[in-house]
């Protein structure tokens, strides 16, 4: 099963789908118990919406919180996908708690919008990872070298991989890129390979130039087939594998430092190479 669903150059994550699923669900029946009961729910589940956001999101960067000492603005950055979901549920049911010790009468719908809400997103979490595949290996595909010299991705195996997919023209692929060089910088135990998708060594050069980014092992991908072999067809897309080239994890959008490092926990702990 694709990780994502791509519609023309939009890809969401089914992870995502299912949240949004679980909102819907959640809010439609809150507004129709409270309806019932002629009770006026949309500010009640705006509140609780608010508090599995908040929540989500709290305990992610608690979690993380030495990635955001640097720039602590990033935390209201929420591009980087950075949410917890123990800390949304936790943040629903404060909410909810809240609401219902305040109002009782708000009990029944309120009680009936996290229930449902929360028994979705973990059915359909449940039936993502009993659909999902065996886990991907790392392609057997040769690509090429700033320098015009072949390079076998599979031949990589031996050392834990991050597998970045990127082209000069995607901004959230610039975004990323100096948390990915400042990883590939203090991560030696790992290998990070930038495989771009599409573009010739003189375009790719001329943009690490003018980027002033020192990046080691940039490869060129140029028909795509990385991409393609793994199912996924958004860009920025970061792949990583074991030392086994088996996949651990995978993230498509761009990566802040606290999403980056949480990855890399998958891998093991830090360990000289």
């Amino acid at each position: 099963m694709n990780p994502t669903l791509s519609i023309g150059p939009l890809a969401l994550p089914w992870s995502v789908l299912v949240v949004f699923a679980a909102v819907a669900l959640g809010w439609w029946l809150g507004e129709r118990l409270g309806r019932r009961r002629g009770l006026a729910m949309e500010a009640a589940l705006y509140t609780m919406l608010a508090g599995g956001l908040l929540g989500a999101r709290a305990l992610f960067v608690l979690v993380n919180q030495a990635a955001y000492l640097e720039a602590p603005w990033s935390i209201l950055d929420v591009r980087d996908g950075g949410f917890s979901p123990v800390g949304a549920l936790l943040g629903l049911v404060t909410a909810t708690a809240v609401l219902v010790a305040r109002q009782r009468v708000l009990a029944a719908p309120a009680l009936a919008a996290a229930g449902g809400g929360a028994g979705l997103w973990l059915a359909g979490t449940l039936a993502l990872s009993a659909l999902a595949p065996p886990p991907a290996a790392l392609p057997d595909l040769t690509l090429t070298s700033l320098d015009g010299q072949p390079v076998r991705l599979a031949a990589l195996a031996g050392k834990p991989v991050v597998l970045n997919l990127w082209a000069t023209w995607c901004p959230p692929c610039r975004r990323e890129m100096p948390v990915l060089q400042q990883a590939q910088q203090r991560r030696t135990d790992v290998q990070f390979v930038f495989a771009n998708q599409g573009e010739g060594p003189a375009q790719v050069s001329r943009f690490l130039a003018a980027s002033r980014l020192d990046l080691r092992n940039v490869l060129l991908d140029a028909r795509g087939e990385a991409g393609a072999r793994l199912g996924l067809h958004a860009l920025p897309a970061t792949l990583l594998f074991d030392a086994r080239g088996r996949l651990v994890a995978s993230h498509v959008g761009a990566l802040s430092p606290a999403t980056l490092e949480e990855l890399l926990a998958r891998l093991g702990p830090a360990h000289p190479s």
